[in-house]
């Protein structure tokens, strides 16, 4: 049974995103018109939080969060997510704003999002690709993902992607009040508690397209916060299976 789009709440995090965001709420209304889709906007200084506001004044299925600073990533999904969970959404969609994630992609999403907790949109795998993406950024990608996959010993090939649909019900066994991490770490921390948690998780190829308008988020502190954390967390459960014969054998489909 397909995952009903009206119970599917679209969270996008804008930041600076004046010239990106009309695009892609042009296109995902165009392609998923049943969903619905939240704007949380961290008080962007060129004007796309009223941009986000007169398209929720014209379209009922457009809604805006507004938020006073620019706190990143993961606290601006927190955020979206309390506010589906709290209306009553079923199903909550990670999608970025600047047209890296493709509108027409999303249906796949939904359709897997029917038998599974979490769907994984994947670049790195059968059937995944980028698009105009420099080689140095297509590195730093892959270079992550494999070591993200070597240190924590879980088999996906885009754990960093932030094109995603969680079960509300999921994402409420998590305990997201103890989530701390921002940028690339907050979507790899949320998907290995998922994973330990025993969810049916499953990767869909989806195209990754980069950006034509607005400046990339991406600075050398967001780098650096993954791969320190990601270290940690690849040492600690090495030392919990040595030592305390720790071991994770989660129901989650391997997709």
């Amino acid at each position: 049974m397909p995952t009903p789009a009206s119970s599917t709440l679209v969270c996008v995090p804008t930041y600076n995103e004046a010239d990106s965001l009309p695009v892609l709420l042009t296109k995902l209304r165009a392609a998923q018109p049943d969903v619905h889709v939240l704007v949380i906007d961290d008080g962007s200084p060129d004007g796309t939080g009223a941009i986000a506001d007169g398209w929720a004044e014209r379209d009922d299925h457009v809604h805006v969060l507004h938020r006073t600073e620019k706190a990143g990533l993961g606290a601006a999904y927190l955020a979206g997510f309390a506010w589906g969970i709290e209306r009553g959404y079923e199903f909550l969609v990670e999608m970025d704003a600047d047209g890296s994630h493709r509108a027409e992609d999303l249906g796949r999403l939904l359709d897997a999002a029917a038998t599974n907790d979490l769907v994984l949109g994947t670049r790195w795998m059968p059937g995944g690709r980028t698009v105009n993406w420099p080689f140095r950024r297509r590195l730093l990608s892959v270079a992550g993902n494999v070591y993200a996959r070597t240190m924590l010993g879980v088999p996906f090939g885009d754990i960093t992607g932030g094109f995603r649909v969680y079960r509300t019900a999921t994402l409420q066994q998590l305990d997201l009040t103890t989530v701390r991490s921002e940028g690339y770490c907050f979507q790899v921390e949320l998907a290995l508690r998922a994973w330990d948690s025993g969810f049916r998780m499953v990767q869909v190829p989806i195209t990754f397209v980069e950006r034509e308008q607005g400046v990339s988020k991406m600075s050398g502190n967001i780098v650096r916060e993954a791969m320190e954390k990601v270290t940690v967390w690849g040492i600690e459960r090495r030392v919990r299976r040595l030592f305390v014969g720790w071991r994770v054998d989660p129901k989650a489909s391997r997709g």
